[in-house]
């Protein structure tokens, strides 16, 4: 079974409450009719007042709401460090995204998921604001889930784990260790199969020497004096994903040639893998997922699909699970 498929008939069994601050997006408004008809969320759009809802979907509008009070109240209290004016609580809240985020903080919606319209940096502050980070998180990264296509020669339809290709842009070792603990706890809710975790790098076990291999080395350390078990690196892309590269490079390994976690160094590196992957490997790409956060907000692409919304409400829906 495909694991989106699987995610899907998860979130069929828990039907979940997510709120789309985006409401009018043509893409929005069909996949909440999707996942409402297909059973997947109950779901709540952020629209103005008179926006035509489809069968089954809660529409509700930021700024003509009776809850208004309370979400205002919630809005001082999540930003009480920094004491916000009552006017200023007022005006932040007209913000849908903003408004999705309070819903998920104060119990009223299990997760949410914007950035069909919002820029990434706009949906992922809204979160970062309003729900904060888990308390046993030392910070938030990301991931995208890759599901490679049914003709893949050695891995058909087998779901992956990359990480962070979006948010985090040069992490130090310690944070590398945080990141690749958290895309192995989001391996573990998402795919069928235990996770085993590469800590990538132009390097193999030592085959070169620089200053940006001792970091992802370091970070391996880190990752197993914290727990972490099927865990090893650091190694090229090849020798984690490929059996029989990974037998020659890296013969004593637990992980080289069956890894299903990839812990990229840097941004520049997650990005443009989980780029050609999707675009030269025909890999779909669902994210950037946020981990680390104290409940499931997401984020989108610009460019996503009705498709791509509803594979999004199901990672989320297992991230509520996984709470």
């Amino acid at each position: 079974m495909s694991p989106l498929t699987a995610l899907r008939d998860r979130a069929k069994a828990a039907r979940h409450h997510i709120v789309l601050p985006e409401g009018t997006d043509p893409r929005v408004q069909e996949a909440a009719a999707r996942a409402t008809s297909e059973g997947l969320a109950r779901i709540t759009l952020l629209a103005p007042e008179g926006t035509a809802m489809p069968d089954g979907v809660t529409g509700e509008d930021p700024t003509k709401s009776a809850r208004r009070d309370a979400m205002s109240a919630a809005f001082l209290r999540a930003r009480a460090k920094k004491s916000p004016t009552q006017d200023q609580a007022d005006a932040a809240i007209n913000d849908p995204l903003t408004w999705a985020a309070l819903m998920v903080r104060e119990g009223l919606a299990d997760g949410t998921i914007g950035g069909a319209v919002a820029t990434t940096s706009d949906t992922v502050r809204a979160a970062l604001q309003m729900i904060s980070t888990a308390p046993s998180a030392p910070m938030v990264s990301s991931f995208f889930l890759m599901v490679l296509p049914d003709s893949h020669p050695t891995r058909p339809g087998q779901g992956l784990i990359f990480s962070d290709c979006g948010l985090v842009i040069e992490p130090s070792a310690t944070e590398l260790a945080a990141i690749a603990a958290q895309a192995t706890a989001s391996a573990a809710a998402l795919l069928p199969e235990p996770p085993k975790t590469a800590m990538l790098s132009f390097s193999t076990m030592g085959s070169a020497k620089h200053s940006n291999v001792n970091k992802v080395t370091e970070a391996l350390e880190i990752a197993r004096t914290n727990g972490l078990t099927d865990i090893d690196g650091e190694l090229q892309f090849d020798a984690a994903f490929d059996s029989s590269v990974g037998a020659k490079k890296a013969p004593s390994s637990g992980v080289a040639g069956q890894a299903n976690v990839m812990v990229f160094p840097n941004l520049d590196a997650g990005n443009i893998g989980y780029k050609i992957a999707q675009r030269i490997g025909g890999a779909t790409a669902i994210g950037p997922v946020l981990q680390g956060l104290a409940k499931p907000a997401n984020d989108l692409s610009r460019g996503c699909t009705a498709d791509d919304i509803i594979d999004m409400i199901a990672v989320t829906s297992a991230q509520i699970d996984a709470l």
